[in-house]
């Protein structure tokens, strides 16, 4: 379960990278209710997505080369610059930074070993999202993954998570992250871990993380989305003990997950 206790290696921030920071604005306002506020006239764009005046994500114009539009979580970390030599020797490699942004914090951006981009952000006048785990904003983080194996590793490496392997039907298995020291098949799990299969590999399908965001239902948000440009690629579905889950691309082609939680 996400949390606002921002401890390390929890995420700690989460945003999307688009072609078009106006149009992306419009697209959440209409599906999760979000307004959208400039960062600044120094912050080239960048802005925040907010729910009732609490924000629960930040957006931007895309800035690297050959970027896609891509939702990118962010893990806490108390020392960027020391974790970024760690990233490198457990085998990822640092695609920008460690770099200040203004006074909210240190920012680095990591790929892993198996493709994955992610980032890591050390607070600073911003300790992290106001709000997670509640209706319309961000509940759960999933990585897919070539080698499940290999990204255990890293990660365990890079920020000391505890794992536990859950096998689902009879051929995948999904592992739980969470924090050191913390017991991820309890509420302190952050994390889903999922290694692609060849059908997903097949139908194209990448290395990413990508966010879960918390809707009180499922269906009706699916459609919504779809209504305005978002495409379904995992129609909603029923996920015992968990509640029912759907996967999309918004209009851009950056992939998110919704989530109605069991009433257990």
């Amino acid at each position: 379960m996400l949390t606002t206790r921002y401890v390390p290696g929890a995420p700690n921030w989460l945003d999307l990278g688009a072609p078009d920071i106006d149009a992306a604005a419009a697209f959440y306002g209409d599906v999760f209710g979000w307004t959208f506020r400039s960062a600044g006239p120094d912050a080239g764009g960048y802005g925040f997505f907010q729910l009732d005046g609490k924000t629960v994500a930040g957006a931007g114009p895309l800035t690297e080369e050959g970027a896609s539009p891509a939702w990118t979580v962010h893990f806490h970390s108390p020392d960027v610059d020391a974790l970024a030599k760690t990233v490198e020797q457990a085998g990822g490699t640092v695609r920008f930074g460690p770099c200040d942004v203004f006074t909210a914090g240190r920012l680095a951006g990591f790929t892993d070993p198996t493709g994955a981009d992610f980032a890591v952000r050390q607070p600073g006048d911003i300790q992290g999202l106001d709000v997670v785990s509640v209706s319309n904003a961000m509940c759960w983080t999933e990585l897919y993954t070539t080698d499940a194996a290999a990204a255990k590793r890293f990660y365990r490496t890079v920020f000391g998570w505890e794992t536990a392997d859950n096998r689902v039907g009879e051929n995948m298995i999904y592992t739980v992250a969470s924090p050191t020291g913390t017991d991820p098949s309890g509420d302190a799990g952050h994390a889903g871990i999922l290694q692609l299969g060849a059908e997903h590999l097949e139908a194209g399908s990448t290395p990413e993380w990508h966010p879960y965001f918390a809707v009180e239902d499922c269906d009706a948000t699916v459609a919504a989305s779809t209504e305005r440009g978002a495409t379904a690629i995992v129609p909603p579905a029923d996920a015992e003990g968990i509640g029912r889950l759907a996967m999309l691309l918004d209009p851009f082609g950056a992939p998110y997950a919704l989530l109605t939680p069991s009433t257990r």
